[in-house]
């Protein structure tokens, strides 16, 4: 018995490699300095506003809005898809407009409601505040915060730059705790309402080779737990997604099969199906939600095991990774 669970350990780290990241909106490219904006990006966010609907009146609007940071593409689209589907208005936050306008069009003509953008980079200190002020200043009856955005890469920690760390910490971590701050006052204004943040199974072990991306995935599966804790009387519902192996590409799809096969394809969730999970079982006031049925077998494993022991696995499964490359 035991050599079977080490084995599915192992097999689990293993696909972790391919696609642990899979549904982030980000990714580290060496050494670069990821703070530094395009010059096109900054003029994005400064003129964001000329992009927004101007006929947004929500005093009389009795249709729930949800905020979706990061949800212009990936798992953030799917949540905002199964939002819509139970007819939410939605406020998607990405960098790209060029992201954002595609999704708002899908959304709008696919399930004929409200979707408003706001393009700003969510790892910027003041971005909470101006978010915040944009929902509070239109009455944004808002019911659901999803804190979706997240930066993931190939490469981790002794690779990269101390910027390019931050810049990581401050986008996986900082922004879904000031984004949930800041929009509090709202969600208890309109309560019940529920707070969603995005974490991944990396969340529930180390992983030496994925090590800060890990670790703020850690941080925020503690985080929303003892979020759930402190706004239990303000019926204010916190749950955490952590997912394992996501297709939200085609070339992840194909190399997960080609490493693992049959194994690996059962344990992946495609995006659209890891949204309606994740949106279903936040309104049903889950604290924690791994879609997929392996997935959750092997979280439950990942998590009665000592740390020490996963991860070494993680380890070895990596290095054995990166010796076949």
């Amino acid at each position: 018995m035991k050599k079977m669970i080490f084995l599915l350990l192992i097999l689990f780290a293993r696909s972790s490699v391919q696609a642990q990241t899979a549904g982030e909106n980000f990714s580290l490219n060496g050494n670069r300095n990821l703070m530094d904006l395009t010059s096109g990006d900054i003029s994005e966010i400064r003129n964001f506003g000329n992009y927004l609907d101007d006929s947004v009146n929500n005093s009389g609007n009795a249709s729930p809005y949800a905020l979706i940071a990061g949800g212009s593409k990936g798992i953030g689209f799917a949540i905002a898809e199964a939002l819509a589907k139970r007819k939410y208005n939605l406020i998607l936050v990405a960098r790209h407009m060029d992201t954002l306008i595609a999704a708002k069009n899908k959304l709008e003509s696919v399930y004929h409601v409200q979707v408003d953008v706001l393009s700003f980079d969510l790892s910027k200190e003041e971005t909470a505040g101006e978010i915040a002020k944009w929902c509070t200043g239109k009455n944004i009856p808002l019911k659901m915060l999803c804190n979706v955005a997240g930066l993931g890469g190939a490469e981790d920690y002794l690779s990269l730059s101390l910027d390019s760390l931050r810049y990581m910490v401050r986008l996986n971590i900082e922004s879904a705790m000031a984004l949930s701050l800041t929009l509090l006052p709202l969600l208890e204004k309109n309560a019940p309402s529920y707070i969603l943040n995005v974490a991944s199974m990396a969340g529930l072990a180390p992983i030496p080779w994925k090590n800060i991306y890990s670790a703020t995935k850690a941080a925020l599966v503690s985080f929303s737990y003892a979020l759930r804790y402190q706004l239990r009387d303000k019926k204010v519902s916190v749950s955490c997604l952590a997912p394992g192996p996501v297709y939200t590409h085609l070339s992840i799809e194909i190399e997960t099969k080609k490493q693992l096969g049959r194994f690996g394809d059962l344990m992946a969730v495609k995006p659209k199906r890891v949204g309606e999970v994740a949106v279903r079982k936040t309104l049903k006031g889950r604290p924690l939600i791994v879609p997929g049925t392996i997935a959750r077998i092997m979280s439950g494993v990942i998590r009665f095991f000592p740390k020490r022991w996963v991860t070494y696995i993680y380890g070895k499964a990596g290095d054995r990774n990166r010796k076949k490359r």
